[in-house]
C-alpha cells in the first residue's frame, strides 16, 4: 500500500513548514524502555504483593493470569496502536468520537488520584533508602519500647510458645517509627516532617525530569528499566534460600478453587492488571503518542506484557518466600496472619528479608530501596506525563515546563495528607473508589468507543496502513466482543458485591463522591459534544458527535492525506477486508 501511495506522489514523512509537530522519542528503544519503567514498576513491586495476599495468594494468581491474557494484553496493544496512530493524549484521542470525550477526562481524574498517592510511596522508599546508611539497619532489631517483638535479623526463633502472636521488628519499625500509624477513627493526624521532606525531594526529581520534556524521560529510561532487574534476581535467589520460604511460595502458587467464584477476587485481578500494565489510565496512550508513526508497537506490546507477567510472578515468589520465613520464625500457621495486610506490606516483608542477610545487609538494603525508588520514578513519570499531555493537548500554547511545574506543585500539596498517621487508610479509600472503580468503569467505555463506535474494522485498517500488519482473529475477537464482555460482567459483579473500606463511614462517602465526580464527566462532555456540532437538527448533531472530527488521523499532514486515499481505495474495493463482519454490520446500521 505504501508503494501505491508513493507512486501517487504522496510522501509519508514530510511535514508542512510552520506546522508544529509533536515532540518524539529519540529512539524506538527509548519508548519501549520507558513503557517498561512505567508499566513494570510500583504496580508489580508495591501493589501486586499486598493485593495477592489480601485475596488468597494462589486464589488470586489464576484470575490474574487469565485477565492478563484476555484483557491486559489486548488493551495494552490497542492503546499503543491508537496513541501512536493519532499522536494524541488520552483526552484528545476521543476526536475519533467526540461524544465519548468524557472517558478521557474521567481517566485523567483517576490518574490524578493515583498521582497523589504514588509519590508518597516513593517518599517512604526514600526514607528507607536514607535509613539504610546506618551502621545497623534500624529495623533489624526491636526497640525497647516495642512489646511482643522479634528481631528481624533472627533467622529462627526456637521458643514456639513465646513467639505466638508476636511481630517482627521490620513491621513495627514501619508502623510505629515511620508512619506513626493510627486508625482514621482517631483523625487523619499531622503529616510527619521527615516523610514530608522525602516527599518534596521525590517530587523535585520527577519535576526536573519532566520539565526537560519527553526526550529526557527516554534517556533516563535506560537506567530506570534495566537496573531494577539485577536487584530483583538477587533478592529472588536469597528469598528462596530462607527457612520456610517454600511454604509461602506454595501458598502463592497453589489455587483455592472455591475463591475463583468470588466476584471480588476477579475485580481485584482486573484492577491489578490495570495497575500492573498501567492500562486504562491514559499513560500508555500518552507515551505512544510521542512515537514515530511506523514504530513497531506490536512487538513492543508483546515484549512488555510478557515481561510484566514474568516480573509479577518473580516478585510474588520473593514476597511470599519472605512471608513463609516470617511464618516459620513466628510459628504462625496461616500466611495471611503473618503481617498486617495493606499498602505497607512491601515495607515490612522486603526489609525483613534484607535484615536476614548474613553479609553486607546495608549494601543490599541500599541497592533494594534504590531499585524501588528508581522503579517508582519510572511509574510516576508515566502517571504525570499522562496528565501533562492531556493538558497540553487541550492548550497546546502552554509551555511544557510551566505545565510540569504547576502539576508538580499541586501534586506535592495534595500528597502530604498521606504522610499523616492515618494516611495509609486514606490511601486505601482513594485507591478503592478513585482508582479501582473509576478505572474499571471507564475501561468498559473505552473499549466500547474503540471497538464499537470507531470500529474494530477501522482499527484493523489503521494497523495495516501504519505497520503493514494483518490483525489476527484473537485481537479482533478480544477488542470487539470478549474483553468488553468480561469487563462488563466483572464490573456488575463488583458493584453488586461491593463492601466498604474498613474506615469511618464519612471516608467511604468521600470515596463515592470522587467516583461520581469522575463518572459524571461522561454525560457532561457528551452533551457538550452534541451541542458543539454545526449540523442542523438534534438527531444530526448526535450522529455527527459519534463520528471522527475532520482533523482525525495521523499527525503529519502528508501522512493523513495518504491515509485518506488509502481509505478511499478500501471503500471502492469489492473485497475490502474480512475483519469482524458482525461488528461491521452493527457499526454501519447505528453510526452511518
Amino acid at each position: 500500500m505504501r508503494d501505491i501511495l508513493q507512486a501517487n506522489g504522496i510522501a509519508l514523512s514530510v511535514s508542512i513548514p510552520n506546522v508544529p509537530i509533536r515532540e518524539k522519542w529519540g529512539k524506538g528503544v527509548e519508548f519501549m524502555l520507558s513503557c517498561i519503567a512505567y508499566s513494570v514498576g510500583f504496580g508489580n513491586i508495591w501493589k501486586f504483593p499486598y493485593t495477592a495476599l489480601e485475596n488468597g495468594g494462589g486464589a488470586f494468581l489464576i484470575p490474574y493470569l487469565v485477565i492478563l491474557f484476555l484483557i491486559g494484553r489486548p488493551i495494552y496493544y490497542l492503546e499503543m496502536v491508537m496513541g501512536q496512530f493519532c499522536s494524541r493524549g488520552c483526552v484528545k484521542i476521543y476526536d475519533m468520537a467526540p461524544i465519548m470525550r468524557g472517558v478521557g477526562v474521567g481517566q485523567s481524574l483517576a490518574m490524578f488520584v493515583v498521582m497523589t498517592y504514588y509519590t508518597p510511596v516513593l517518599a517512604i522508599t526514600l526514607y528507607y533508602l536514607i535509613s539504610s546508611f546506618n551502621s545497623e539497619l534500624p529495623w533489624s532489631r526491636c526497640d525497647p519500647s516495642w512489646n511482643r517483638c522479634i528481631d528481624s535479623v533472627s533467622r529462627e526463633f526456637k521458643d514456639a510458645n513465646a513467639s505466638q502472636n508476636m511481630n517482627v521488628s521490620a513491621e513495627l519499625f514501619f508502623t510505629k517509627t515511620v508512619m506513626h500509624r493510627a486508625p482514621l477513627a482517631q483523625g487523619l493526624g499531622i503529616p510527619d516532617m521527615d516523610l514530608t521532606l522525602c516527599l518534596l525531594a521525590s517530587w523535585l526529581v520527577v519535576a526536573v525530569i519532566l520539565i526537560k520534556g519527553i526526550r529526557s524521560t527516554g534517556k533516563c529510561a535506560y537506567f530506570l528499566a534495566i537496573f531494577p532487574y539485577v536487584i530483583i534476581l538477587i533478592l529472588f535467589v536469597h528469598s528462596c534460600t530462607l527457612e520456610g520460604a517454600g511454604k509461602g511460595i506454595r501458598f502463592f502458587l497453589t489455587p483455592d478453587w472455591k475463591q475463583l467464584f468470588e466476584p471480588r477476587v476477579w475485580m481485584e485481578a482486573v484492577t491489578q492488571c490495570f495497575f500492573s500494565l498501567s492500562i486504562c489510565f491514559g499513560g500508555i496512550i500518552a507515551y505512544s503518542s510521542f512515537n514515530n508513526f511506523s514504530n513497531n508497537v506490536y512487538r513492543d506490546a508483546l515484549i512488555i506484557s510478557w515481561l510484566d507477567t514474568f516480573t509479577s510472578i518473580i516478585i510474588g515468589c520473593i514476597v511470599f518466600g519472605v512471608l513463609g520465613n516470617l511464618a516459620h520464625v513466628t510459628n504462625k500457621e496461616n500466611i495471611q496472619d503473618v503481617v498486617k495486610q495493606g499498602p505497607g506490606l512491601t515495607f515490612m516483608a522486603y526489609p525483613d528479608a534484607i535484615a536476614k542477610f548474613e553479609y553486607f545487609p546495608q549494601l543490599f538494603s541500599v541497592l533494594f530501596f534504590l531499585m524501588l525508588f528508581i522503579v517508582g520514578i519510572g511509574s510516576n513519570l508515566g502517571v504525570v506525563t499522562s496528565i501533562i499531555t492531556a493538558i497540553r493537548d487541550r492548550c497546546p500554547t502552554l509551555e511544557n515546563w510551566k505545565v510540569a511545574s504547576v502539576v508538580s506543585v499541586v501534586g506535592f500539596s495534595l500528597s502530604t495528607i498521606y504522610m499523616a498517621p492515618g494516611g495509609l487508610d486514606l490511601l486505601d479509600v482513594f485507591d478503592n473508589y478513585g482508582a479501582k472503580y473509576v478505572t474499571l468503569t471507564f475501561a468498559l467505555f473505552e473499549l466500547i468507543t474503540f471497538g464499537w463506535i470507531y470500529g474494530v474494522d477501522r482499527i484493523c485498517r489503521d494497523i495495516q496502513f501504519m505497520l503493514n500488519i494483518d490483525t489476527n482473529k484473537f485481537w479482533r475477537i478480544c477488542w470487539g466482543i470478549l474483553t468488553p464482555l468480561v469487563v462488563t460482567v466483572i464490573l456488575i459483579g463488583c458493584l453488586v458485591d461491593h463492601k466498604p473500606v474498613d474506615v469511618p463511614e464519612e471516608y467511604n462517602i468521600i470515596g463515592w463522591c470522587v467516583y461520581v465526580l469522575a463518572v459524571i464527566q461522561l454525560p457532561l462532555w457528551a452533551i457538550y459534544a452534541i451541542f458543539s456540532q454545526k449540523k442542523p437538527g438534534f438527531v444530526n448533531k448526535v450522529r455527527s458527535a459519534f463520528k471522527p472530527t475532520k482533523s482525525w488521523g495521523p499527525e503529519n499532514y502528508h501522512t493523513r492525506k495518504a491515509y485518506n486515499i488509502y481509505l478511499e481505495k478500501i471503500r471502492s474495493s469489492s473485497d475490502a477486508d474480512d475483519c469482524s463482519n458482525a461488528l461491521k454490520f452493527i457499526y454501519r446500521r447505528i453510526f452511518k
